[in-house]
This record gives C-alpha cells, structure tokens and sequence, in this order.
C-alpha cells in the first residue's frame, strides 16, 4: 500500500511511469499533511506559559486533527484504487448487446465511484479551515507560520482533488450526477479560495 512507503519510496513511485499515485492522490498527501501540521501547532500550544487558557482547547484541536491525519493518509489509497473499477470494467467482453450494455452501466458506475473519492477528500479538507483559523488567532505565536502553511496545503489539497473530480465528470452521461457535483466542486473551489485568503490575512506577517 501506499501509504506504508517510505518517503523516498513514495517519490520514486510517483515519479515513474506508473500511473498511481497520481494527482487524487498527492491531494489526499496534501490534506494528510495539513493535519499533521496543524496538530503540531496545537501540541506546541498546550501547557506552554501564556497559553494556559487555550490549552484545554489545543488539546480537543490536536486529537481532531490526529484524525483526520489517518483519514487522510488512508484516502491516498483509496484515490488510488478508486480507478480499478473503471479499468476492470473496460475489460468486459462487449460481443452481445447485453455485453455491451452492461459494460457501459458499470464503466458508468465506476466513473462515479472515481469522482466521488476526490470530492470526498475535498469535502472533509474544507472541515480543516476553521481548526486552522483558530490555531491562527490562539496557537503559540512561534508556531503560526505553521499554521498558515497548513492554510496553504489545505487550500492546494481542496483544489487540486477537485480537478480530479472534474476530469472524471466529463466521462459521465448521468446529467443529474455532473449537475449536482459541479455545484458542489465550484461551491468548495470558492470556499478554499477565500478561507485560504481570510486566514492568511490574519497574521501580520
């Protein structure tokens, strides 16, 4: 599994011509990443001297982003064999009608399956925003740089599991399907956009 990589490992992967782990999942790397991050900011916060009003706090913040860090790290995998359906699907016999119908609908199936992996880890990264904001405005001031790169690659992870999202929508005929998650991929580009810019905007560096 991926996720059990070596670092280096993981590069190398990346690197070669395979083609996982891909872009879906660098994104859900991205958000692991973020949560990591952002749990350091907390842990760097809690009992510290001028902090011990916030550290009950930190420390709710550092066990969700723990969470969410493993939620993450598990979605690299999950990015990465989202497409096996796809490809096992193109694979069916397609000599009969019947063969051929079938391997559509699943083909079909399958594509949805890919986007909704992608969308998934965008959704739950947009959950990251407002632990991170607090982390901003309360979290050891020594430590709120990390919390605005955790900002950053939260913003990337969103952005970047949606064009994975995208590329698989125009692969799908079901019009309600693509109608619906494009609503929901512009609504979370916007959201990313502008909780990236509002979080940055509240330190003064």
């Amino acid at each position: 599994m991926l996720k059990d990589l070596y670092l280096q490992e993981f590069l190398d992967k990346t690197e070669s011509n395979d083609p996982v782990p891909g872009g879906g999942s660098i994104a859900a790397l991205s958000s692991a990443l973020a949560s990591a991050l952002s749990a350091m900011v907390a842990n760097l916060t809690i009992g510290k001297k001028n902090y011990e009003d916030v550290s009950d706090e930190m420390k709710v913040i550092a066990e969700k982003m723990s969470a969410f860090k493993q939620a993450f790290v598990l979605m690299i995998d999950k990015d990465a064999n989202s497409f096996d359906k796809v490809m096992k699907a193109y694979k069916l016999p397609k000599e009969t009608d019947a063969e051929k119908a079938e391997r559509s609908r699943l083909i079909q199936e399958g594509m949805a399956y890919a986007a909704s992996v992608p969308l998934e880890v965008a959704e739950k990264t947009a959950e990251l925003f407002e632990l991170i904001e607090v982390l901003v405005q309360k979290g050891n001031k020594n430590a709120q740089t990390d919390a605005l790169v955790s900002a950053m690659m939260a913003r990337t992870a969103i952005l970047s599991a949606l064009y994975n999202v995208k590329i698989n929508l125009s692969s799908i005929k079901d019009e309600t399907f693509v109608k619906t998650t494009t609503e929901k991929v512009k609504a979370l580009e916007k959201l990313a956009v502008e909780k990236e810019t509002y979080i940055l905007g509240l330190s003064e560096l």
